[in-house]
């Protein structure tokens, strides 16, 4: 799995936008939440990352739908059941946070997520993955269970983040015209 380190940049830049959005624009001061969430969008700058998943005949999956059908087919225990609802989780809220108009167009258009809410298959996943609660996962299990009750408000966070990284984007434009 892809982790980047605290100390890089890129992370930090993150977390502080992060802690930011969900602190002062939604009132959540939850830094094990807060932390998850910005190692998500950290975790997820990797493309590879986000689309990790793949069907039993090694095809990367790309749409919410087909990853919920493959996570059904994993026995019920066991890790992989877990990271599979984990990365749908993270999926959902990722697309739903940062990027709602793709959501609306990948659920307008003739594909099996047409057929699905990224939010409600978000929130199952979260809850699933949540309820592997044995050492090394308890912390983060707590963690996912809180991702999976208020998925709404943490997209509503993610948006927020995505706003204050395209207001970073338009002044670095706008400093740049007067150089």
């Amino acid at each position: 799995m892809w982790s980047t380190p605290a100390s890089h940049p890129l992370r930090r830049l993150f977390t502080g936008l992060t802690e930011h959005a969900f602190m002062t624009s939604i009132g959540v001061a939850d830094p094990p939440l807060i932390d998850y969430v910005s190692e998500l969008l950290a975790r997820f700058t990797h493309f590879s990352a986000i689309y990790r998943l793949q069907s039993s005949e090694g095809r990367p999956l790309t749409e919410v739908a087909e990853m919920a059908m493959e996570a059904e087919e994993i026995p019920p225990e066991g890790r992989t059941r877990r990271e599979y609802h984990r990365h749908i989780g993270d999926f959902a809220l990722f697309w739903t946070g940062l990027f709602p108009e793709s959501v609306k167009r990948q659920v307008s258009g003739w594909t099996k997520d047409a057929f699905v809410s990224y939010t409600v298959i978000g929130k199952r996943s979260y809850l699933i993955a949540s309820t592997f609660e044995d050492a090394p996962y308890r912390e983060e299990s707590a963690v996912l269970k809180r991702l999976g009750s208020e998925f709404e408000l943490c997209a509503v966070g993610l948006n927020r983040v995505r706003k204050e990284l395209d207001e970073l984007q338009a002044e670095g434009e706008s400093s740049r015209l007067f150089t």
